[in-house]
Parts: structure tokens; sequence; C-alpha cells
């Protein structure tokens, strides 16, 4: 079994998903509640980079884009809900240079660029995540607030996109 950056052979026994190469073919999910008003954003762990981010993950193979946002989303938060493309997708690419030095690593040796398509999904006003492993934390802000403390700035952008209404 490969070994995860920055985990010991130990920790492997409590990481849930077997080891993947990423290819660079990503997906994030805006998930707002209260007719936009709130945003959903995750604290990854430590040891996925200790960042706020939407949820998010890699497309496996044979999935679509689609299909991956949804798994994600389920596996993330326990939400199921269904993704369109269209209005409520943006694609962005940025180079792999941008992620964390330690997860570099994760990524086939050929990928210099990661395509992440996203897409917005509205909860329940009441509805609340459960968090998997990969996060220790969340909170609901409005889309100013999420746009200023999100990692990526092709994220924020794509808040932006996602959610043209709002005063960001």
């Amino acid at each position: 079994m490969a070994q995860r950056a920055g985990m010991s052979q130990e920790d492997e026994s409590f990481y849930p998903y077997a080891p993947t190469v990423r290819t660079g073919v990503e997906v994030a999910v805006f998930v707002t509640r209260k007719s936009d008003a709130e945003v959903l954003i995750v604290h990854r762990s430590p040891a996925q980079g200790g960042y706020w981010h939407v949820v998010a993950g890699g497309v496996e193979p044979g999935e679509s884009v689609a299909e991956a946002a949804e798994r994600e989303l389920h596996e993330e938060t326990g939400l199921v809900a269904r993704v369109t493309s269209g209005v409520e997708a943006t694609e962005y690419v940025y180079p792999l240079t941008q992620e964390p030095a330690e997860r570099r690593g994760l990524y086939d040796p050929s990928v210099a660029q990661v395509e992440v398509t996203c897409f917005r999904v509205s909860a329940p006003d009441d509805w609340e995540p459960k968090l998997d492993w990969e996060h220790d934390d969340y909170r609901w802000c409005n889309p100013g607030e999420a746009f200023d403390v999100l990692r990526w700035p092709a994220t924020a952008q794509a808040l932006r996109q996602l959610i043209p209404g709002s005063p960001i």
C-alpha cells in the first residue's frame, strides 16, 4: 500500500479510502441554504492541509464530474443532492504548484495543472453537515465572508459566478 504524505503507516489503518493517484480533474461543491444567504465552508484537517475550503475532491475513473460532485458531497457532509451543469457549474484551472508541497505527491507526475468543475446545491435551511475524517470544522457564513476566507482565489471567483446576486 502506498503511504500518504504526512501519514505514518499506523495512521493508514484509520484512512477509510483506498490510496489513489489524483489525475488533475476535480470538483468543488458550494452548499448554500436560506436562499443563498449562507454558504458552507469546511476546514480541512491538518493531514489534509489545514485550510478553509468547500466540499471538493477528485473525479474517479468512470465518473462524470456531476457524479463525482454528488459522491463527494455525500462522503464529506452526508448530504444527498443532485447537481446540474449549466449556470450552476463553472470550470477553472490552477497550477499544481499551488497545492501544498506535501500534497503534490498525491498526483500523477504528469499532472501540471488541476481542472476544477464547480457546482452549487441548496440544502434545507435547518440542515447541518456530518463531517468525514477529511474535515475538523465547518461554518455557515455569508458569501462575502466565504469569499474572503477560501484558500484558493479561483474557488472564491467561482463563488462569485455561482451566486451572482450576492454582495461579494
